[in-house]
């Protein structure tokens, strides 16, 4: 099992950057694949990026790629989201999540959860 704690979010104006991490917690973090999702007030949480256990494969959201970047530190048990060029778009709950599944991009295929942590893009 892996617990994880999300921090970083904040308010920032269209066009700037926020970087989000995500501490772990727990057995074998380095197993796991990791994602992150957003949830914006009335929608359904989304797939934004992932990364695979060993940081050898990203993935992206079509909305996101381009802006944002996904890396991993193994030896300090985080995860890290850099958001760049932030639309009001972007404004949502975002949430790291852990997974044994490859090829993960769907909210079903993740085991673990974060609390998220508010990001507010001002246009």
């Amino acid at each position: 099992q892996v617990q994880l704690v999300e921090s970083g979010g904040g308010l920032v104006q269209a066009g700037g950057s926020l970087r989000l991490s995500c501490a772990a917690s727990g057995r074998s973090f380095s197993s796991y694949n990791m994602g992150w999702f957003r949830q914006a007030p009335g929608k359904e949480r989304e797939f934004v990026a992932a990364i695979s256990w060993n940081g050898g494969n990203t993935y992206y959201a079509d909305s996101v790629k381009g802006r944002f970047t996904v890396s991993r530190d193994n030896a300090k048990n985080t995860v890290s989201l850099q958001m760049n060029s932030l639309k009001s778009e972007d404004t949502a709950v975002y949430y790291c999540a852990a997974t044994s599944r490859i090829y993960a991009i769907a909210v079903t295929q993740y085991d673990y959860w974060g609390q998220g942590t508010q990001v507010t893009v001002s246009s």
